[in-house]
C-alpha cells in the first residue's frame, strides 16, 4: 500500500507544481515484469486509497514492459517474464538484462473543466 500512497502523493505534487486545476481522470503507469511489483496489488490498493483524494474515480492504466536478456555469447535477444542467470538460447552466463525493472508514472490526464 505504501507504493500507492507514494504514487498518490507524487500525482498531487505534480498537479500542484503544474498549477493545474481539475480532477485527475487517468493515470498511466509502467511496471516492469521484473520490478517485484504486482500490478493487481497496485490496482487493489489504488481502489482502497483513492477515495477522497485528487485521483478519486481516475482510471488506472498499467503497462507491463518485459525485460530483455541480451547474450554477449550468441547475440540472442530474448524477452523474459522471470529473472534468468543464463541465455535461454545457448546457456551462456555472459548476459545482461535490459529493462523490466522500472516503475514509472508515465502520464497524468486532467479534466480541467
Amino acid at each position: 500500500m505504501s507504493i500507492v500512497e507514494a504514487l498518490i502523493e507524487q500525482v498531487e505534487g505534480e498537479v500542484a507544481r503544474a498549477g493545474a486545476a481539475g480532477k485527475v481522470t487517468r493515470l498511466s503507469l509502467s511496471i516492469g515484469r521484473l520490478s517485484g511489483v504486482q500490478p493487481d496489488s497496485i490496482r487493489f490498493a489504488f481502489e482502497l486509497l483513492s477515495p477522497g483524494t485528487l485521483v478519486e474515480n481516475a482510471a488506472l492504466e498499467i503497462e507491463e514492459p518485459p525485460a530483455v536478456c541480451v547474450c554477449a555469447g550468441c547475440g540472442a535477444r530474448t524477452e523474459l517474464d522471470d529473472f534468468c542467470l543464463e541465455c535461454p538460447s545457448c546457456g551462456s552466463r555472459d548476459i545482461s538484462i535490459q529493462g523490466g525493472r522500472e516503475m514509472l508514472l508515465q502520464t497524468i490526464d486532467l479534466d480541467e473543466e
